[in-house]
């Protein structure tokens, strides 16, 4: 997850590494965690550095869009606890099996009922970029199970560490209760400490019979799978460019005009409830009232002949 963050109060730069686990002094560089940290720094920058979560972390997050980001996490972790549970007595996985401190499936079936309702599966559906990733976990927890070890540390691992700034700048920006709703992802109640449970975890990872080549392959496929992370975040920054602008104090957004007002995703949920549409909609089905032309027409009436004396 990101390593620094431009603070949402003072627009001070809060450096996130301190959230990051500290390394045990005993660790060899031939130990796995030794080898995913240093082989996947490249790809840890890069994905901090795409657009939207540099807009993330400096608290340019519109609701809409971290909807769909919810939802996005909602598809990957089922797919990976599924592959977990499916492989939870596998030895090349199973002492990394911690669903009680770690599964995050009804974390994000909390925080979706929230945001879209009792009928948000309904609601709902997985993106392209998604998609591929999910393919990919189930590829590996049916075929290449060892490979699982590193999904779940590129996951759970930035989710306990970087991912707890996160969850802060999403409550304050987008303005959601100090209960916790909406960000019960990042909400681990059965991890009293971060700290030791990250280190325990570590050691847990060091301590699977592994040859050489096989910790090769899984810091391979945690590089996938921040590829993975960073095609969803860069479909995230496309869907926000296209979104309209929202108000910053919750007033309504101001459709742009172009395109089918069933798509604009402010105001089609709101068809048929709230009354009122699109202003430029509106404005299009008053132009066609006849009083209304018959006006227009002298306007452009008298425009046009201003031109003609200014010209001549």
């Amino acid at each position: 997850m990101p390593s620094a963050m431009e603070g949402p109060e003072g627009g001070e730069d809060v450096d996130i590494s301190r959230y990051e686990e500290t390394e045990d002094n005993n660790v060899s560089p031939t130990d796995l965690s030794e080898l995913l940290k240093e082989g996947t720094k490249e790809s840890h920058d890069r994905a901090e550095n795409t657009q939207f979560v540099k807009d993330f972390l400096k608290g340019r997050i519109r609701k809409e869009l971290f909807k769909l980001a919810t939802v996005a996490l909602h598809f990957t972790y089922s797919a990976l606890e599924e592959e977990m549970d499916r492989n939870k007595d596998n030895p090349v996985f199973a002492p990394l099996y911690f669903p009680t401190e770690l599964h995050r499936r009804e974390a994000l079936a909390k925080d979706l009922k929230y945001f879209y309702g009792e009928d948000w599966k309904e609601k709902i559906q997985c993106s392209e970029a998604t998609q591929q990733y999910v393919d990919r976990i189930h590829h590996v927890g049916q075929h290449e199970p060892e490979l699982l070890v590193a999904h779940a540390y590129t996951r759970y691992m930035g989710d306990l560490s970087g991912g707890q700034v996160l969850k802060k700048v999403a409550q304050r920006a987008l303005k959601l209760p100090s209960t916790e709703e909406g960000i019960q992802f990042y909400v681990f109640e059965n991890v009293s400490n971060a700290q030791q449970f990250k280190q325990l975890y570590r050691a847990r990872m060091n301590a699977l019979d592994l040859d050489k080549n096989t910790k090769e392959r899984i810091v391979e496929e945690a590089n996938r799978a921040f590829r993975f992370n960073m095609q969803v975040f860069d479909e995230l920054d496309k869907i926000g460019r296209s979104l309209p602008e929202e108000a910053q104090d919750g007033g309504f957004a101001v459709h742009d005009g172009r395109g089918d007002i069933r798509k604009c995703p402010y105001y089609a949920d709101r068809l048929g409830a709230a009354g009122p549409g699109c202003p430029f909609h509106a404005a299009l089905g008053l132009a066609r009232q006849p009083l209304v032309q018959l006006v227009l027409a002298a306007c452009v009436a008298v425009a046009a002949g201003a031109a003609a004396w200014y010209i001549l």
